[in-house]
């Protein structure tokens, strides 16, 4: 589903990204750790058309970019630092308006579903600039699963969620793993990683310098092994 060769990215002439290479499979969930300026960001902006490859190849679903990022769009559901929601709409105002842009069939019924998945139903009328950064991110992930994508790609998504959201936010990853949908997902949350993904990839100078399959090693194994990698 995600194929990466050789991927370079650089700004201003300083290398983030050094000759990368990656692949995720149909249905396969990756977390992606790493400390921060590893390029984590970075790399899932170029996987989702938003920022321009350097050097090297990148394909999802076949499409390759940036040449083909429309087709690339079409299949994607993005969650990035930013909730890209309209704070003078109202919930489902906001997602009105993406299922009208991913032309989602039957849109009202499926707006309905995925406020309920994510615990806005009582909410859906209330304007959006109303809303806490918890509850933002919340209709954040709404939007990101509504078209049903076939590949989901999430930034940091725990960051600002309490216990009850981010327990939410694991069952609709765990729920788009059991359909089939493939799942990238940046990180700090090492014991987080571990329960989620099937693979963990760490990234590390610009370069994937690490990988572990989900069950290889246990939690304490884990953070000695991540701190080798990482030359910490």
């Amino acid at each position: 589903m995600i194929e990466v060769r050789s991927l370079t990215k650089t700004f201003g002439g300083k290398p983030v990204l050094r000759g990368l290479d990656f692949s995720a499979q149909e249905g396969e969930f990756v977390a992606l750790l790493g400390p921060n300026g590893a390029g984590k960001t970075t790399f899932l902006r170029i996987l989702a058309s938003l920022t321009r490859p350097t050097l090297g190849r990148v394909s999802v679903g076949g499409c390759v970019l940036p040449a083909q990022a429309a087709g690339v769009r079409r299949r994607l559901g993005v969650l990035s630092h930013q909730p890209l929601l309209y704070g003078d709409l109202t919930a489902e105002e906001n997602l009105r308006f993406f299922a009208r842009l991913y032309g989602v069939p039957n849109p009202e019924a499926r707006i309905g579903e995925v406020l309920r998945l994510v615990g806005l139903s009582a909410r859906r009328r209330d304007l959006v600039r109303k809303f806490s950064r918890g509850m933002q991110q919340r209709l954040a992930v709404a939007r990101a699963i509504l078209h049903d994508p076939q590949v989901l790609l999430f930034d940091e998504p725990h960051t600002g969620l309490d216990q009850d959201a981010s327990a939410m936010l694991d069952g609709v990853l765990a729920e788009s793993r059991a359909r089939g949908c493939t799942v990238v997902m940046t990180s700090h949350d090492l014991s987080r990683a571990l329960s989620l993904a099937e693979r963990i990839d760490i990234l590390s100078s610009g370069k994937i310098a690490g990988s572990v399959k989900h069950g290889d090693l246990g939690p304490e194994d884990f953070v000695r092994y991540y701190g080798r990698v990482i030359g910490q």
